[in-house]
């Protein structure tokens, strides 16, 4: 049973919990296992969670029954967080909280339905981009509804050393209207940008290949939904180039597939790796609520 706490208590004098870090039989990613994120966590087990999600990059925890105000007060343990530019999908009363869903509710959609549907790094189109995301699963599908992860360290290290070479100081444009057209034609619900939240989010240049500043470890830093150049090149040499990055970053032997299990919480790493959703059955429901944290700027 779980000491109480007052809320004067220190969580640095927070009880230790006793919690496993098991790694997946995957390229990348861990579960947590044991862990309540509804109880204070103690300096020294969030040091080791710190660890964990540096070692892995994408921590699952298992049967997290959180609000949402423990979902963002755990997140900010990391870091400031985001608020996103679809202020349309917000959570009420919790506006660090974006809702992926594809419910609808009196013929409106309640989220972002096709949230994730190109592999891409979150927020990359914005100078500081995601540290990290978390989402934490509220309804799951009977099928359908994976999230895949792709390390980009992984990628970058299985590059040819002259391809490393030829793209180690370049940097490439990434826009967060690069396909929002193309997804609204698909999906008339998502809403029509406002100028105000256009001017929100302006293309922003980033290296091709980052470096992770906790760990030193470089990764690719380019994706098919927000990269749409790379600064220097011809139109042509830029798209074939990229196309070749693209294709590569994704190879099966750097993606571990996410299957969701009710109350998982993930915490992913975007500094670290892309992610793509499999895609969920339209007539079958699915909803998650996702914070974002505030990264740096990448170099």
């Amino acid at each position: 049973m779980t000491a109480v706490l007052s809320r004067a208590t220190p969580v640095a004098e927070a009880p230790a919990q006793h919690f496993e870090v098991r790694p997946f039989d995957a390229p990348v990613g861990a579960e947590i296992v044991g862990l309540d994120i509804a109880e204070p966590i103690n300096a020294a087990d969030f040091q080791r969670i710190h660890r964990a999600h540096l070692d892995h990059h994408v921590l699952v925890f298992r049967d997290q029954r959180i609000t949402p105000a423990q979902h963002i007060d755990f997140s900010r343990r990391f870091g400031p967080l985001e608020i996103h530019v679809l202020h349309q999908f917000q959570l009420k009363n919790h506006p660090e909280i974006l809702i992926v869903s594809n419910i609808k509710e009196n013929g409106e959609p309640i989220g972002l339905g096709d949230a994730g549907v190109y592999w891409h790094s979150d927020i990359s189109y914005k100078p500081n981009p995601s540290l990290g995301s978390l989402l934490h699963a509220q309804e799951l599908p009977s099928e359908g509804g994976d999230t895949l992860f792709a390390d980009q360290h992984l990628a970058w290290e299985a590059l040819s050393p002259e391809l490393q070479q030829r793209i180690l100081p370049l940097k490439a444009e990434h826009s967060y209207l690069a396909k929002y057209e193309e997804l609204r034609a698909k999906n008339p619900w998502r809403p029509k940008l406002s100028q105000a939240q256009i001017d929100q989010v302006a293309p922003a240049v980033q290296p091709v290949v980052r470096t992770h500043p906790e760990t030193g470890r470089k990764a690719l830093f380019v994706s098919e939904h927000f990269t749409t150049r790379i600064v220097g090149l011809t139109q042509g040499e830029s798209d074939a180039l990229l196309a070749e990055l693209f294709a590569h970053s994704t190879r099966a032997e750097f993606v571990y597939r996410h299957t969701w299990a009710p109350h998982d919480l993930v915490f992913w790493d975007n500094r670290s790796l892309m992610h793509l959703a499999a895609g969920t059955p339209d007539h079958l429901r699915r909803r998650l609520n996702r914070t974002t944290i505030v990264g740096d700027t990448p170099f």
